[in-house]
């Protein structure tokens, strides 16, 4: 090899090199401008959660009385109590300040710390949710894989059609219409489930557990029915995009069936668009089951901030939205990341 030849030899590998580093590089980047708006979101609810609630009509010191006589003295001596005598620009700063901290206040209708009332409420809402996003999540992807591979076919109209119009129905519509036939029962056919709360009481060992998840199957059932149809639908959409690709014809000409052709090729690929939403149905799931727990008075954090919310107990009220928000920002913001490192070209 000449002299000559080793600059431009050089200069080819450095070519070659270039996109690679530049898709290292960019991540990077990719990340920090995810993160910073995370941030920012989360700062910007901080803010709208204070404002929004103090719209709601009504006194929470005189709800909290809970219609009692009281003089003005002791009304005085509430709002001092909690700082609602304060102008609002204190009353804001204040909050800002502890909320940084981790501190949302004092809840009025509990006397307990927010943190302490939220952290005791969610592992319900993370039982509900967690069991209801694991069957929902892999009935959605199983139901969508084979509607996709039997595109046209009963099974795919059937499975369509039930998945839009589950998808439509509101959950505590769908919530009350179960507990009617499966709870109170009708004519001959008994009640077979509890109408709500989460236990009966006076189980222990093994026989609670399942007193439990007695307890578990109309609420989950409800948040399955719901939500399972939008990871059918994405699935069965990105599923038919990467059917028609060259690589699978490929892989049928070397005579691979076509289950593994399905399984080892399309699904995965298929995937991806299926992986954000996952992420992102988890953080609006937490947030959107209120609803479900409120019908099934199941003692989450949805039910807490229905509870919250009729007296209203502000800080209490503001703790919870925050939590929700952040939750679906947070579950937003990893979409975001996981899906560069599936398809680096997201990232470029």
């Amino acid at each position: 090899m000449t002299a000559d030849a080793t600059p431009a030899l050089v200069e080819d590998r450095q070519t070659a090199a270039g996109p690679r580093v530049r898709e290292r590089s960019a991540y990077p980047r990719y990340l920090a401008g995810k993160v910073a708006g995370a941030a920012v979101s989360l700062l910007a609810v901080l803010v709208t959660s204070f404002f929004l609630f103090r719209l709601i009509p009504g006194d929470p010191v005189k709800t909290m009385t809970g219609g009692r006589q009281v003089s003005a003295e002791q009304l005085a001596a509430y709002r001092e109590e909690f700082g609602l005598d304060l102008p609002l620009w204190r009353q804001f700063t204040d909050y800002c300040g502890k909320a940084l901290t981790g501190d949302f206040g004092t809840s009025y209708q509990f006397r307990a710390p927010v943190v302490d009332k939220i952290t005791e409420a969610l592992p319900n809402t993370l039982l509900l949710t967690g069991t209801a996003f694991v069957l929902y999540t892999a009935l959605g992807i199983f139901l969508g894989t084979r509607s996709a591979w039997r595109r046209g076919g009963l099974g795919d109209r059937v499975n369509t059609g039930l998945a839009l119009t589950l998808y439509s129905v509101p959950s505590f519509w769908l919530g009350l219409l179960l507990i009617i036939v499966l709870s109170v029962g009708i004519g001959p056919l008994p009640g077979l489930f509890p109408t709500g709360g989460m236990e009966s009481g006076g189980e222990e060992g093994f026989a609670y557990v399942l007193d439990v998840a007695h307890h578990l199957v109309l609420p989950v059932v409800t948040l399955v029915a719901v939500e399972y149809g939008q990871t059918l639908l994405v699935t069965r959409s990105a599923l038919l995009d990467e059917m028609g690709s060259d690589y699978l014809t490929t892989a049928r000409a070397k005579g691979l069936r076509d289950d593994l052709v399905r399984r080892r090729h399309a699904v995965p690929n298929a995937l991806l668009p299926t992986v954000t939403l996952i992420c992102i149905n988890l953080g609006r799931t937490v947030a959107g089951v209120i609803l479900v727990e409120t019908v099934f008075s199941w003692p989450g954090l949805g039910g807490l901030f229905y509870q919250a919310l009729s007296v209203p107990d502000l800080p209490l009220v503001q703790g919870l939205f925050f939590v929700f928000a952040a939750a679906v920002i947070l579950m937003n913001t990893l979409a975001d990341l996981v899906y560069p490192l599936l398809d680096p070209r997201v990232a470029r």
